[in-house]
């Protein structure tokens, strides 16, 4: 079996900010700019409280088989769970999207560099 890349994106919201928490987030924001945001192995978290309390974190994660994906999401879950948790910033509405890279269409660019090798 083919080893699959998956990227898993959990949404929040942040939930019950101190006005320490809040300010504490504001100083970092460059940190965690939408523009900065990357699929990584530890996840990467970005916002704009300035916009709304919203948050989204990033992660790249693989398997062998397509069921894997669901113990991506799991981990991806987790690890944005515990990330949140360990600083004391409550959260709501969280949800998850996975996307096996294997599966997902080829672009403009890729369908021609495809075209171009086989013939």
């Amino acid at each position: 079996m083919s080893d699959r890349t998956f990227r898993v994106i959990v949404r929040g919201v942040f939930d019950g900010l101190t006005p320490d928490q809040r300010a504490g987030l504001l100083a970092r924001a460059a940190e965690h700019d939408v523009l900065r945001a990357a699929f990584t192995r530890e996840g990467h978290l970005s916002y704009d409280l300035t916009a709304r309390s919203a948050f989204t974190f990033r992660f790249l994660d693989s398997g062998e088989a397509e069921e894997d994906i669901l113990d991506a999401t799991e981990r991806a879950e987790g690890a944005a769970k515990a990330w949140l948790t360990e600083r004391g910033y409550g959260y709501k509405n969280l949800r998850s999207q996975a996307e096996d890279l294997s599966q997902a269409p080829l672009g403009k660019r890729q369908r021609r560099a495809a075209a171009q090798k086989n013939g």
